[in-house]
C-alpha cells in the first residue's frame, strides 16, 4: 500500500521533531552544569543554524550517492545520536563544535526528510507536506513534554538525553524502513557537490523567506511581547505562545485538505491575509486577550506556507533533494536573522514598529505565491511510479 511510505515519512518528521523538543527542555541544565552567562549561552545556541547553513547544500549529492532512502535513515540516525553529545562535552568551549555538529546532522536530515515529501506526493498525487509539517510539530510537542517530566521529576539530564536518544533512534530505523527510494533517471546529471540556490527556486525561496521570517520572529518574541507591550503575566504570555503554537499545529494537521480544494495558490494568499489581519490586530492594540487572538490568527496563516514551498522548490527542480536544498538555504537565511533583527528594531524603536515590519512581510507572500501554481512544477515521472507497491 504507498500509505505505508506516507507513514514512514510522518514518523521520520514526529522523531525528528522530538529530538528538538527532548534537547530544549534540557538547555536550563546545560546552562547550569557549564557555568554559562547568558551571552554564552546566545553564542552556544549560534551553532546549530550555522551548523545547518553550511551543511545543508551537500545533501542533494548526498542522496544522489547513497540513495534517498538510506540518506534520510542515516541522517535521522545521527541527529537522534546528537541528543547525547552535549553532555559528554568536557568543558563548557567544547559545546561549539558539539552544538555545530548536532546542527549540521538536523538540517541535512530537514532536507532529506522534506525530499522524501516531495517524492511521496509525486507518488500518491495529492498534497500531504502540510500535514507531514503538522507530525514534526507533534513530535516536538511530545519531546517537549516528557523532557519537561522528566526534569520536574528530578532526572538527571545525561541519562534522560541518552536514554531518549537510544529510544528514538531504535523508533526511527524501525519505523522508516517502508521510506522511498527512488534513483536517479538514467540521464540524470549527479547534482554538484555543494549545491546552491538554483534559478528555479529563487522565486518560491523569496515566499519561504518571508513565512519563516515571521514565524521565527513571532515564534521567539510573543511572549515577550505580550509581557512588554500588553501587560501580561509570564502566565498569560506563555499561554499566548502557546495558542500561536498550537494554531500552527492544528492547521498543518488539516492544512492538506484545504490545499487540494484551493489549490496551493489561493491557499498561501488566503492565509497571508489572515496572518496580515493578525499582525494588524497584534499592533493596534495593548491588551492580553485581542493581541493573544492576533497571534492565533498569524500562527493559524503562516502554518501551511513553508511545507508549500519545500513541495513545490521539490518540484521544479531537477531532483527533489536539489530543490529542498536551494529553498532551505534560503529559509535558513532567514531563520537566522528574524530573531536579531526583531530584537533590535524593538530596542531602537518599539516592539509595535517590529512587529509592523513582521506584517508587512506576510502581506508581501501575496504577490509571488503565484510561483506554487502546479503549472510551474516539471512534469517528470519519478522513477519507480509505475510500479506496484
Amino acid at each position: 500500500m504507498r500509505d505505508r511510505h506516507q507513514r514512514a515519512i510522518a514518523l521520520v518528521f514526529a522523531v525528528h521533531g522530538a529530538v528538538a523538543g527532548t534537547l530544549f527542555t534540557r538547555m536550563p541544565w546545560l546552562q547550569d552544569h557549564f557555568g554559562l552567562g547568558t551571552a554564552a549561552l546566545g553564542l552556544v545556541l549560534l551553532c546549530p543554524p550555522i551548523g545547518s547553513f553550511l551543511t545543508m547544500p551537500v545533501t542533494a549529492r548526498l542522496a544522489y550517492r547513497f540513495g534517498p532512502r538510506a540518506t534520510t535513515r542515516t541522517l535521522l540516525a545521527l541527529w537522534c545520536a546528537s541528543l547525547a553529545l552535549p553532555v559528554l562535552a568536557p568543558g563548557p568551549l567544547w559545546l561549539i563544535p558539539v552544538f555545530l555538529t548536532s546542527g549540521a546532522a538536523a538540517g541535512m536530515c530537514d532536507l532529506a526528510m522534506n525530499a522524501q515529501g516531495v517524492l511521496v506526493e509525486r507518488r500518491l498525487g495529492r498534497s500531504v507536506m502540510s500535514g507531514l509539517h503538522g507530525m514534526w510539530s507533534v513530535g516536538n510537542l511530545c519531546g517537549a513534554g516528557i523532557g519537561a517530566a522528566a526534569a520536574q521529576a528530578g532526572l538527571d539530564a545525561r541519562a534522560h538525553l541518552a536514554l531518549m536518544a537510544a529510544a528514538l533512534i531504535a523508533v526511527g530505523v524501525a519505523g522508516s524502513r517502508a521510506l522511498l527510494d527512488d534513483g536517479p533517471a538514467p540521464d540524470e546529471k549527479p547534482p554538484s557537490r555543494f549545491t546552491l540556490p538554483p534559478r528555479a527556486v529563487l522565486l518560491i525561496g523569496l515566499i519561504g523567506f518571508f513565512a519563516t521570517f515571521a514565524e521565527r520572529a513571532s515564534g521567539q518574541w510573543a511572549a515577550i511581547y505580550l509581557t512588554n507591550v500588553a501587560g501580561a503575566g509570564a502566565g498569560v504570555a506563555a499561554a499566548g505562545y502557546a495558542v500561536f503554537t498550537a494554531c500552527m499545529v492544528t492547521v498543518r494537521l488539516g492544512g492538506d485538505f484545504v490545499v487540494r480544494r484551493l489549490g496551493p495558490v489561493a491557499t498561501v494568499r488566503a492565509g497571508a491575509v489572515t496572518a496580515l489581519l493578525g499582525g494588524v490586530v497584534v499592533v493596534a492594540f495593548r491588551t492580553p486577550a485581542p493581541v493573544i487572538a492576533g497571534f492565533a490568527l498569524f500562527g493559524a496563516g503562516i502554518a501551511v506556507v513553508v511545507p508549500l514551498v519545500f513541495a513545490a522548490a521539490g518540484q521544479v527542480a531537477r531532483t527533489p533533494a536539489e530543490g529542498v536544498a536551494g529553498v532551505a538555504t534560503i529559509t535558513w537565511m532567514s531563520g537566522l536573522v528574524a530573531p536579531s533583527v526583531i530584537g533590535w528594531l524593538a530596542g531602537t524603536f518599539a516592539f509595535p514598529f517590529a512587529f509592523a515590519l513582521v506584517t508587512c512581510t506576510v502581506g508581501a507572500m501575496i504577490w509571488p505565491a503565484r510561483a506554487l501554481s502546479p503549472r510551474t512544477a516539471a512534469t517528470r515521472v519519478p522513477v519507480g511510479a509505475a510500479c506496484a507497491d
